[in-house]
């Protein structure tokens, strides 16, 4: 058995279509096949149940994918140790977040301590992250709400209030604080299901009685004081993306304890690398800083 086999397998595995996993590996759909072909025949039994060129795990597929995802995970994590210990390189960063309200200004307290380490975001709904997690392919996510899980360590950093954006010429916006009751004849624009504080908003508004009428749902949480200031609809919005805007009122929810913790978010087993680790300091560091601030005003 090869590692090679192993690799094209997980991606068949994780695909589950063969001219597009061929195409994701930068390989021809006959050489994986074929690859695929003879990684059953080592194990002796078929690993899928094929359908044209979509391919579904079957039974025996999806008892060694769990084999096959631990044991390239555990030289994964080998090569980033022995990496890190002979200081080849100037580290990177693999960041997955489902908040990400925060993360320009720990980005750039980050940057002025380690400037040459390299990062890459993405931003992900949180069953998207928690599937990054598990297969151990990210150092941390910053998520809205904690998970946890066995695989997964989970520190909060923040209690954040969640606040609603009114337009200035809204009705309410000579107030500042509004009961979730008289809500719930507005119209709201927000992030899709899915996304943590989408759906912790849509299950208090619940136990309030109504449930809140989109007239937007999108991916990108930035875009929504937009809409908002440009009067599409009124918003539910994290306490740390709530910056001052002359357009833009923010009112405290009264009677509801509307909040959201935000966590950092690790594989139990990752290695940390030293930047890893200096990463997680400045998010403590950060957030530590914040919360005194809040309590302070």
């Amino acid at each position: 058995m090869e590692l090679l086999q192993l690799q094209y397998f997980l991606k068949v595995a994780r695909m589950e279509h063969m001219t597009e996993a061929a195409r994701s590996l930068h390989v021809t759909q006959s050489s994986l096949s074929k690859t695929i072909q003879r990684l059953e025949e080592d194990l002796g039994v078929p690993l899928f149940d094929r359908a044209g060129r979509n391919l579904r795990l079957n039974e025996f597929g999806n008892k060694f994918l769990r084999r096959a995802e631990r044991a390239l995970f555990e030289l994964e994590q080998g090569k980033q140790e022995i990496r890190d210990l002979s200081s080849q390189g100037q580290g990177t960063l693999e960041l997955a977040v489902t908040t990400a309200s925060s993360l320009p200004n720990i980005l750039r307290e980050f940057r002025k301590k380690r400037p040459e380490v390299q990062y890459h975001v993405q931003m992900l709904s949180t069953q998207e992250m928690i599937t990054l997690l598990h297969r151990g392919e990210v150092d941390f996510c910053l998520s809205s709400p904690p998970v946890q899980e066995d695989d997964i360590e989970c520190q909060i950093v923040f209690i954040d209030p969640i606040l609603v954006a009114v337009p200035k010429g809204h009705r309410l916006a000579d107030r500042s604080s509004v009961s979730l009751a008289e809500l719930r004849d507005e119209w709201f624009v927000g992030v899709k299901r899915g996304y943590g504080t989408r759906d912790l908003v849509d299950a208090v508004c619940k136990s309030a009685g109504f449930v809140p009428k989109y007239v937007y749902e999108g991916d990108e949480p930035a875009r929504l004081i937009a809409l908002v200031k440009a009067e599409i609809g009124i918003a539910f919005i994290p306490g740390t993306a709530a910056d001052s805007h002359d357009a833009i009122k923010f009112l405290q929810v009264k009677e509801h304890d509307l909040v959201r913790e935000i966590a950092l978010l690790w594989h139990r087993n990752r290695y940390i690398s030293r930047a890893a680790r200096e990463f997680r300091e400045v998010v403590v560091e950060y957030f530590g800083s914040l919360s005194r601030d809040v309590r302070g005003k």
